[in-house]
C-alpha cells in the first residue's frame, strides 16, 4: 500500500509537470526541446535523485540506487516505443529533430564509462570515498548539454518567432507556471525520500534482492513522471518535448550516480555494487541505438499498424532485460 501511496503522489505530481513545462517553453522562448532536455528531464528525474541519495545515505542499500538508476534508463527507452503507439500513424521519430542524435550519442558515451567503472570495480582509483569516474560524468554530462544548446540556437531563434504569433497560455503568467512546477517538485522530492525505505521492505519480504527490486519496482516508480509527461507532451503536439525528456533523463540520470558517488561515504559507490548491473548497463547502450537507427533513417508509415519495428525492438529488449535480470537474482 505504501509502495501505490508513493506511485500515485508521483504520478498526480508528474501530470502536471507537461503542462507547466510547455508554458515556460513558450514564456521564455527557450523552445520544447531544449526545455525537454534540461528543464522536463531534470525535474521528471528528481525521484531518481532523491530515491538514490536516500538509498545510499539512509538506507544504506547502494544496490537499489544503482538500480533504480540503470532500470530508470531502460524503462525510459520503452517509453519511447509507448508514445510511438500513441502517435497515430506517424512513427514518433518521423520529422524529429535532429538534435536528439546528440542527446542519444552523449547517452552512450556517459553508460559506457558506467559499464567500465562497475567491471573494473574495487581496483578503479579514488579521492578519498569518491571514485574517479564521478568527475569524468560530470564533465562529459556538461559537455553533452552544452553542445546540445549550441545546435540548437536557430530552432530556438524560430521557435521564439513563432511563440510570438501562437499565444497558447494567454491565461497562464509565467510566474504562476513557475510557482507550480516547484509545488509538483516537492511533492516528488517528498514520495521519492520515502521510495527507498518501502522498496527495502519489498526486497526483505519478497526474497528477490536489492539490485532487482531497485531495477524492476523502484525504476519503475520513479519513471513514472517521464511516462506521464511526455504521453501529455504528444498529447498536445510537443512530440520533440517527449522525446528530449527521455534521452535528457537518461542523461540526468548517469549524472545521478555522480551524485550518489559522492554521498556514499563507505567507498567509491561502483565498488561495493553488484556486477548484474552491466547487463542492464549494456542493454540500455543496445536499446538506445535503436533509437539512433530511428532517429537517422525515419520512417514515413509505421510496419505493423501501430507500431513500428523500432517500438517492437525497444518492447522486446525491455522485457528481456527485465526476464535476465529475474534469472541472475534468483540465482
Amino acid at each position: 500500500m505504501q509502495f501505490i501511496f508513493c506511485s500515485a503522489l508521483i504520478v498526480a505530481s508528474g501530470s502536471q509537470l507537461s503542462k507547466y513545462g510547455d508554458v515556460i517553453a513558450e514564456k521564455t522562448g527557450l523552445g520544447r526541446a531544449w526545455i525537454g532536455l534540461v528543464l522536463m528531464a531534470s525535474i521528471t528525474s528528481l525521484p531518481e535523485l532523491i530515491t538514490g541519495v536516500s538509498s545510499v545515505a539512509i538506507v544504506g542499500a547502494p544496490d537499489i540506487a544503482l538500480g533504480d538508476i540503470m532500470g530508470s534508463c531502460i524503462y525510459n527507452l520503452a517509453i519511447l516505443a509507448i508514445l510511438d503507439v500513441m502517435n497515430g500513424h506517424k512513427p514518433i521519430f518521423f520529422k524529429a529533430d535532429k538534435g536528439h542524435l546528440l542527446s542519444a550519442g552523449f547517452g552512450v558515451a556517459l553508460m559506457g564509462v558506467v559499464l567500465v567503472s562497475i567491471m573494473v570495480g574495487g581496483s578503479f582509483p579514488g579521492l578519498a570515498h569518491v571514485g574517479l569516474y564521478t568527475p569524468v560524468i560530470i564533465v562529459v554530462y556538461l559537455i553533452g548539454v552544452r553542445a546540445v544548446y549550441v545546435y540548437e540556437k536557430t530552432a530556438i531563434k524560430e521557435f521564439v518567432e513563432e511563440v510570438v504569433e501562437a499565444g497558447h497560455y494567454a491565461d497562464i503568467t509565467l510566474k504562476k507556471a513557475w510557482t507550480m512546477y516547484v509545488v509538483n517538485a516537492l511533492v516528488i522530492v517528498f514520495a521519492a525520500t520515502w521510495l527507498p525505505f518501502v522498496a527495502e521492505g519489498i526486497a526483505e519480504m519478497t526474497g528477490l534482492g536489492n539490485s532487482f527490486v531497485g531495477t524492476v519496482f523502484v525504476a519503475m516508480t520513479t519513471s513514472l513522471p517521464e511516462v506521464v509527461v511526455s504521453i501529455t507532451a504528444v498529447r498536445i503536439g510537443a512530440q520533440d518535448m517527449a522525446i528530449a525528456n527521455m534521452l535528457g533523463s537518461n542523461m540526468f540520470n548517469v549524472l545521478v550516480l555522480a551524485v550518489d558517488d559522492m554521498f556514499y561515504t563507505a567507498g567509491p559507490l561502483f565498488s561495493h555494487i553488484s556486477t548484474n548491473h552491466v547487463v542492464t548497463g549494456i542493454m540500455a547502450v543496445i536499446m538506445t541505438a535503436v533509437v539512433v537507427v530511428g532517429l537517422t533513417y525515419p520512417s514515413d508509415r509505421k510496419s505493423f499498424g501501430r507500431v513500428g519495428w523500432d517500438s517492437l525492438t525497444l518492447f522486446f529488449l525491455w522485457g528481456l532485460t527485465i526476464y535476465i535480470f529475474y534469472v541472475l537474482s534468483v540465482a
